[in-house]
């Protein structure tokens, strides 16, 4: 059994969800002490439990220590099976941080598997549906990753409602991912989204933040609008997903959440200025992808390298945890909140060991 140490680093949730994740792809036993020892509310919340709880039945694991604040958790893992998976995350706990933990898994499971979650799909703290749907998807099936996220519904704070459904298929390794700069923006994408809201929400979104992109000199976005009623979900919100394809490959994303009391304008603005900073960094991956990709890294067939637009501390923690459980290296270039670079040679775990 391996220890980790969950006040590490960033401290947060994120290391249970990485640990968790490994454990489960390697078939290795781990405990989880001093679990957000550091937060002004220690130990494990419910939007963490969670995803232990789908990653534990979706393997068939055991483990101790599965409740809200606890401090400890002792994780055993049993093999990824192929079937169809049902759960309610609870009001508008996290969708997204649920996926986050068990998509490294499902790669590895022994065939098919469709899993429905319903909780919240655009929450603070947490990547929006569209980033993963939108940015994080194409990144990791260049890297051979088969999966498909479709959104039935939106949630957000605090009634959630959300419903997504995620499918993939299992896959025998997964590639390496090279890229070292972005390039230039060949195209840019803009989904403005708001329910429960009138129409011109989403209208002024998509509006500031093309502002902002077109004033940088990039070209002007294309924009897509999302608009539901009240009637199509159990709570109201509003929000922002853009995305930018270069002519090096690369694909870089940024968003923005509305919030009650926050003018449309000013979620428009800080997307657009969010996505104009990624792209001015001149690196491949922006900073959310490149904390994502780690788990992915770790696992891969061969050398990866990539360049990310800042490091953070949740990159970091990332990979503290996959060179604990995996036993790779990586290779860290540059400094926290300045770009840098990641390099490992993977796994190249295989899903019939």
């Amino acid at each position: 059994m391996i220890e980790v140490d969950g006040s590490s680093g960033e401290g947060g949730g994120q290391i249970l969800r990485t640990a968790v994740a490994l454990s489960s792809v390697l078939g290795i036993e781990v405990r989880i002490t001093k679990i957000r020892a550091g937060r002004s509310t220690p130990g494990i919340r419910a939007q963490h439990l969670a995803g232990v709880k789908v990653a534990t039945e979706i393997c068939g694991g055991i483990v101790k220590g599965a409740e809200v604040g606890s401090g400890t958790l002792e994780y055993t893992p049993g093999k990824p099976k192929s079937r169809r998976f049902s759960f309610d995350v609870g009001t508008a706990g996290s969708v997204t941080l649920v996926l986050q933990t068990v998509m490294p898994i499902l790669s590895f499971a022994d065939g098919n598997v469709e899993l429905r979650l319903i909780g919240g799909t655009d929450v603070k703290w947490s990547p929006p549906v569209d980033y993963l749907r939108l940015v994080t998807l194409p990144i990791l099936s260049r890297m051979g990753f088969k999966g498909n996220l479709k959104l039935v519904r939106r949630g957000y704070y605090p009634k959630g409602g959300g419903e997504v459904e995620f499918s993939s298929s299992n896959v025998e390794r997964l590639g390496s991912v090279n890229g070292t700069s972005s390039g230039i923006a060949r195209d840019i994408d803009l989904l403005s989204y708001s329910t429960g809201l009138p129409r011109h929400v989403a209208e002024r979104i998509a509006s500031a933040a093309g502002t902002v992109i077109s004033d940088a000199g990039i070209a002007a976005p294309r924009v897509t609008l999302d608009v539901s009623t009240a009637e199509q979900s159990s709570s109201a919100g509003c929000g922002v997903v853009l995305f930018s394809n270069t002519d090096h490959g690369a694909l870089v994303g940024a968003d923005c959440l509305g919030e009650r009391g926050k003018p449309a304008e000013e979620v428009g603005t800080e997307a657009g200025r969010k996505l104009v900073e990624e792209l001015g960094s001149g690196m491949f991956l922006d900073r959310h992808m490149g904390d994502m990709v780690v788990p992915y890294m770790a696992l891969a067939d061969g050398v990866s390298e990539v360049s990310i637009s800042r490091l953070t501390e949740h990159t970091l923690t990332n990979v503290k945890v996959a060179e604990e459980l995996g036993g790779v290296r990586f290779e860290v270039n540059g400094k926290v909140g300045e770009p840098g670079s990641l390099r490992v040679k993977g796994l190249g775990f295989s899903s019939s060991k």
